[in-house]
């Protein structure tokens, strides 16, 4: 499922899979994919869901299936951390670049990136610093505005909190699109999020479950 948006005169996709498409480059965004972040965590002895990696890469599978394709642009955070070079990670990585051999892709290098190192060779994965400028955007981890592209950016992890009656409330992963920067939600199903709000110049896009929707007070 998806939200179809005109951006600096681009159709981008907003998807339920926490990912933006453009169909004009046949291109997938996807910010904060955090590949091994539970291992991670379990090299420093702390009890964290196992699985992870696969479930993310099943999802990015499912897009490519029914998406036409060329090329997957990572928006920083690749990898977690050092820990995250642990052999089944980097395994299940490999058994799905060999599946997808012929597709291009390109990391934007993150904070996270630095920290981990660049994705072994063998994964040919072009690394790159921000901005990558394309079209009218500038694709950058750090949601830093430039001085001429509209900016897609990653590394918030943003959320949205949807409030129901007495305290009842929901954190939720969201997209925001703002008059000069957009923020792209973490697509690694174990992350943080910080929450962010709606405003005049920044549009809010929840996602719940397979479902992308506006807030209450957005509709109409």
């Amino acid at each position: 499922m998806h939200y179809s948006l005109t951006l600096e005169g681009e159709e981008l996709w907003l998807l339920a899979e926490k990912a933006i498409y453009w169909p004009a480059r046949q291109c997938l965004l996807i910010a904060d994919a955090h590949f091994g972040k539970a291992s991670a965590y379990r090299s420093l002895g702390q009890p964290v869901p196992q699985g992870t990696t696969t479930d993310n890469l099943q999802r990015l599978d499912r897009l490519l299936s029914a998406l036409p394709c060329a090329q997957v642009i990572f928006l920083g955070d690749f990898l977690h951390g050092p820990g995250s070079h642990a052999s089944g990670t980097l395994s299940a990585l490999r058994t799905w670049r060999e599946r997808n051999h012929a597709l291009n892709l390109t990391l934007v290098r993150g904070n996270h990136d630095k920290r981990a190192g660049d994705p072994p060779a063998d994964l040919r994965i072009e690394v790159v610093a921000e901005p990558l400028l394309m079209g009218p955007f500038a694709l950058q981890h750090e949601p830093d505005a430039h001085p001429s592209q509209h900016v897609l950016a990653g590394h918030v992890h943003p959320v949205y909190r949807l409030r129901g009656k007495g305290r009842q409330s929901l954190r939720l992963p969201c997209f925001q699109i703002g008059s000069k920067i957009s923020l792209l939600p973490a697509f690694g199903a174990f992350t943080g999020g910080y929450s962010v709000e709606k405003s005049d110049d920044r549009r809010v896009f929840v996602i719940s479950y397979t479902q992308l929707t506006l807030p209450t007070s957005q509709l109409g």
